[in-house]
């Protein structure tokens, strides 16, 4: 297969697949909230879990991760994933690939992107902690783009790696 076919056959997958998410997810998952909501209350437990690891007297209630007693940051449920490893996930599948390791990578990618973002929380309390007056900034930009520029050393790494290689065309 030539280079613009893969290119319009990647382009038409990921595109079906954005419409099955939106189908999915905006119009079923979203408004029922209790998968976002679940997502939510593990991410804040695990951040004031791995915060009270780190020495801090942090805990979490609900949506909320507090330090002393004192809410730091709340995880809304735009700020849970969910929608990383959907983009993630659909990039994976849209991308040519064995489906045996995508069977393996999809989730090993999924669960690192959640790590990633509990470690994100935990910081984000912890700058709430030392340094409220940049929360908003931090919050927005800079880890923002540490978990995108993460995901996409995912996706390099798959197409580095596991991705097949375009055949070349016979002479």
């Amino acid at each position: 297969m030539n280079d613009s076919k893969q290119i319009i056959r990647f382009l038409a997958v990921a595109f079906a697949l954005y419409i099955a998410w939106y189908l999915c997810y905006d119009l079923w998952l979203f408004p029922d909230a209790r998968l976002d909501n679940w997502l939510s209350e593990k991410e804040a437990w695990l951040s004031g879990a791995g915060l009270s690891l780190l020495g801090y007297q942090a805990s979490s209630n609900a949506y909320s991760v507090s330090i002393n007693g004192f809410p730091m940051v709340l995880v809304g449920n735009p700020c849970n994933g969910m929608v990383l490893f959907a983009l993630f996930s659909g990039f994976i599948l849209a991308y040519p690939g064995p489906w045996k390791i995508k069977l393996v990578y999809i989730p090993a990618g999924i669960f690192l992107i959640y790590l990633l973002n509990v470690l994100r929380i935990m910081a984000l309390a912890l700058n709430s902690f030392y340094s409220r007056h940049t929360l908003d900034f931090n919050h927005k930009y800079t880890f923002a783009f540490v978990v995108y520029a993460c995901i996409f050393a995912f996706w390099m790494l798959w197409i580095k790696r596991y991705a097949q290689p375009t055949p070349a065309p016979a002479s």
